[in-house]
């Protein structure tokens, strides 16, 4: 028996305003996969993340969460349905401390793993700092922030926009560790990311974007970088 379908766009078109980004764009997240998401900027990458948030306008095709058809999806349904975003930004909540923060990942009452205790154990500088701030963090604390309130709704699913954008190369060391601890927990992971030395550390599956739509798909493996860097030149 397969794995259960998490997050499936068929043939999904979407848009802003008058700007047609997703073309008849087609791809499938199964429980347990890590799938990374990759192709150069401006293909739509993140407008998979806005279309099921409900940022960007289904105009056509079908959304489905977890099996369940969403005509029109609004930002709650991904976190209704086991789906967390960690967004492009990061998107801390000013004047709200490090653990405020994560708290407001756990409005969804999922259960499962994730307290506050095994994020921080997961992220020991943020029990350090759990009355700091948020927005008063490094940007590579913030991003381990946004990871954390991710996982505070016990996610079948978490999609990742760009985790790594602006981090040093430590940083990012540290957060494909944390990725492949947090899979290995069984949470699928949808990797959206243009760094491929992170995505073969991560991904078993990659999806290629180009023009709204995934021209290429297959398995990920470490000798074949290079073929990673052509889709995300096309």
């Amino acid at each position: 028996m397969s794995a259960q379908s998490l997050l499936q766009f068929e043939r999904v078109n979407a848009c802003y305003g008058a700007a047609h980004i997703l073309h008849d764009l087609s791809l499938e997240i199964r429980a347990g996969e890590r799938v990374a998401l990759i192709g150069r900027n401006g293909v739509g990458k993140t407008t998979v993340v806005n279309t099921l948030l409900g940022v960007a306008s289904l105009r056509g095709g079908t959304v489905r969460l977890a099996g369940r058809p969403l005509p029109r999806p609004r930002p709650y349904d991904a976190a209704q349905h086991g789906v967390a975003v960690v967004p492009q930004g990061r998107c801390i909540v000013a004047n709200l401390s490090v653990e405020e923060n994560l708290r407001l990942g756990a409005a969804p009452r999922r259960k499962g793993p994730w307290t506050t205790a095994a994020v921080y154990e997961l992220f020991p500088i943020l029990r350090e700092r759990a009355h700091t701030p948020g927005t008063a963090l490094s940007g590579g604390q913030q991003q381990m922030l946004a990871i954390g309130r991710a996982l505070m709704s016990n996610p079948a699913l978490v999609l990742l926009d760009e985790p790594t954008e602006g981090l040093a190369p430590v940083i990012v060391d540290q957060l494909a560790e944390i990725f492949g601890k947090v899979a290995d927990q069984g949470t699928a992971l949808l990797l959206i990311e243009q760094n491929m030395s992170l995505v073969v550390r991560v991904a078993h599956r990659y999806l290629a974007m180009a023009k709204g739509a995934v021209i290429a798909e297959g398995r990920v493996a470490p000798e074949g970088i290079a073929q990673l860097h052509q889709h995300v030149m096309v």
